[in-house]
């Protein structure tokens, strides 16, 4: 099942463009890798993926329900998230277990499998002995952690994650890894993920977007085996 598609867009910031005739395709249970170097444009091919920006030209759908017939869930979590509020006046399992509103749950309290799936995440992501502790007192890479716990608590349809794994060991970065590849075999749900790890994760993969210059110009490429479009700095 399609989730979402891109065909032929074009957007940019301040009159210049930086992506152009973009097409790509987003399918149920694929393992989907974005990468390529800075300022190629990856967030904002994520961005447009998403409905956060509105392309120039061309046309950017969002499935509105799964595969299933019940509304369809996304779960984002954007780079540099650990810069976020230090000051937010949650516990980290509060803030996880508030993933599990996103399921139309905002006027009702949640119930044990709720709880559950929040503290699970927690476990998975090897949070759990910090669920008591405020959000300002963790790190950087801990309060990255945290964030992808509460995406894996909401139990989305999609993943879309830009660069999750920022201020993880190797060891902890394989174990995501891992844990997203699960994800897609044992409840069918899709990833999309920008890395620039991609010597550790390819053998997971189903598909690789990559950006990327051409020699020529300085317009960026798109390979991949249903994308294509011209890419230039998006600054």
């Amino acid at each position: 099942m399609q989730l979402a598609a891109l065909q032929d867009v074009m957007f940019g910031y301040d009159d210049v463009p930086c992506l152009e005739e973009a097409t790509i395709e987003i399918r149920s249970g694929e393992f989907i890798a974005v990468t390529g170097p800075n300022g190629a444009a990856k967030t904002t091919l994520l961005k447009l993926a998403l409905g956060l920006l509105r392309p120039w030209k061309g046309e950017v759908s969002i499935a509105p329900y799964n595969s299933e017939g019940s509304k369809r869930g996304i779960a984002y979590v954007p780079q540099q998230i650990s810069a976020f509020n230090g000051g937010f006046p949650s516990s980290v399992q509060e803030f996880v277990r508030s993933g599990r509103f996103s399921r139309g749950k905002w006027w009702s309290r949640l119930n044990s499998e709720d709880i559950e799936a929040a503290d699970e995440a927690l476990k998975q992501m090897e949070m759990w002995e910090y669920r008591h502790r405020k959000i300002g007192e963790l790190s950087g890479g801990e309060k990255q952690r945290i964030c992808i716990a509460r995406a894996l608590a909401m139990s989305p349809d999609l993943f879309v994650l830009d660069e999750p794994t920022t201020g993880m060991d190797k060891d902890s970065r394989n174990r995501f890894y891992g844990s997203m590849r699960e994800q897609i075999r044992g409840n069918g749900r899709t990833v999309l993920m920008v890395t620039h790890n991609m010597n550790e994760i390819e053998h997971e993969l189903d598909r690789i977007i990559t950006l990327e210059r051409k020699e020529e110009s300085a317009w960026k490429c798109c390979t991949t085996t249903s994308c294509r479009g011209h890419f230039v700095p998006a600054g």
